[in-house]
């Protein structure tokens, strides 16, 4: 389905790490923004027109407002660095969201790892494992202790957190956390994809646990089945439309050539900012995020990189 925006105001600009820029979103008129689970995030739409997706991490004391906190990347493509520089305090923004693809699911036992800028979903993790009552550990590690944002909030879980710069100590231990991790346990793994690979190949080892990850890159295995990539029609339910999608063409950019508004941000199948309903025919999966259930139900598309399998797709759009 298309995806509705509302406007937000930039309330307050804090640095929470060297590179790392922390804004709070609040309702331009003094009301609630709605609330969000641990996990989720929004999309949000830059100046530009840019669309970046953020994970909400919780402000203490200021219910109803959203925090999200966004590293410079200067190698990026454009986003966070536009984030940094152009939206001020007072700066006015429109959202999507908040959505959630990263749940917290109940579990006696949790073992979060993040990696650099992914503790942002976690942390808000950590304070509803906290209220659940459930037996935790976290393992953060980052490039230096100056660049991992949120070390002053997180001191007061004491050793339940484990701080691993690696111009301190190297890269992350995995094994030893993973193992103490009883049966029924979940793993909840955020950061770059060097740590989730080797999470995952650990977990694959370890079938008495649960492993969920949120990506900032598309998987490896993600690429295109070869020889697979044929053309198709787009019929959109809601506008009566019919767009042709070439070989070698995206829907998002058919859809964008046809002047379809769609929103859409990492356009390479991992934020689900692009996830639309699929009404009719049968979508080939591409993406990195949708679960095997969802896949198979083939009720739902990223159609930043995903096909179909036939000649026509009906999209609710």
């Amino acid at each position: 389905m298309a995806r509705e925006t509302l406007e937000v105001l930039i309330r307050e600009r804090s640095e929470l790490a060297a590179g790392v820029l922390g804004l709070e979103l609040a309702a331009p008129d003094g009301g609630a923004l709605p609330a969000a689970d641990p996990g989720a995030h929004i999309d949000l739409v830059l100046p530009s027109g840019l669309v970046r997706q953020f994970s909400l991490c919780s402000a203490d004391g200021r219910a109803g407002t959203w925090r999200i906190a966004v590293l410079r990347e200067p190698d990026g493509r454009g986003g966070s660095v536009e984030v940094h520089d152009a939206l001020a305090v007072h700066t006015r923004v429109r959202v999507a969201g908040p959505r959630n693809r990263f749940p917290l699911l109940p579990a006696g036992d949790l073992l979060f790892i993040a990696g650099g800028i992914g503790i942002t979903p976690l942390l808000p993790m950590l304070a509803e494992a906290e209220r659940r009552g459930s037996r935790w550990r976290l393992v953060y590690g980052g490039r230096s202790r100056a660049s991992m944002a949120f070390l002053p909030e997180l001191a007061r879980y004491g050793d339940r957190v484990t701080v691993v710069p690696q111009d301190e100590y190297g890269l992350l231990d995995l094994d030893g956390p993973l193992s103490g991790v009883p049966a029924g346990g979940r793993v909840y793994c955020c950061g770059p994809e060097p740590l989730l690979q080797a999470v995952q190949e650990r977990c694959a080892a370890l079938p008495r646990l649960t492993l969920h990850t949120e990506r900032f890159a598309a998987a490896p295995s993600a690429a295109a089945p070869e020889g697979a990539d044929t053309g198709f029609e787009a019929v959109l339910q809601r506008s009566g439309r019919s767009v042709p999608v070439p070989a070698g063409t995206s829907v998002l950019d058919a859809l964008r050539e046809a002047g379809v508004a769609v929103l859409a941000s990492c356009e390479e199948g991992t934020c689900g900012t692009c996830e639309t309903t699929v009404l009719e025919g049968t979508p080939e999966h591409r993406d990195s995020l949708l679960t095997p259930e969802e896949r198979a139900a083939g009720d739902l598309m990223l159609i930043c990189v995903s096909r179909s399998r036939g000649p026509r797709l009906v999209l609710d759009l």
